[in-house]
């Protein structure tokens, strides 16, 4: 089953080798304003924001390049790009959710495909559940 999610905040929860965890502040866009908004006129972001629902991003209007995650409903990542500003992305089949950050910091996350991850939403923020 799909998760939803409320605007707000949380972190993401990302698994690594050898039993490691990586938690990420993360911003919540789960509004059609917020998803709107995005990442929109911001030098930089602390962590990463989840566009929910989202299948495809655009970085018009961006001042900075961007990682790019695609996660499918069960927040398995289908795929990462870096994006520089002023691109459309092409919308990625069974792509449910978006995850922006600021370009290069995935990889060091231990982002890559096939990695399932989790959504911790703070109090307050309606997170359906998370693995």
């Amino acid at each position: 089953m799909g998760r939803r999610f409320g605007d707000g905040r949380g972190r993401l929860v990302v698994p690594g080798e050898g039993g490691t965890v990586v938690r990420v502040p993360l911003e919540i866009a789960a509004s059609y304003r917020a998803r709107t908004k995005g990442l929109l006129g911001r030098d930089s972001i602390e962590g990463a924001m989840l566009l929910t629902p989202a299948g495809s991003v655009h970085t018009f209007g961006m001042r900075m390049p961007i990682d790019v995650a695609y996660l499918d409903r069960h927040l398995t990542v289908l795929a990462v790009r870096t994006m520089p500003p002023g691109r459309l992305g092409r919308p990625r089949l069974r792509s449910r959710h978006v995850l922006e950050a600021e370009a290069g910091v995935m990889a060091g996350w231990g982002l890559r495909v096939g990695v399932v991850v989790a959504v911790e939403a703070e109090a307050g923020a309606d997170s359906g559940h998370s693995a």
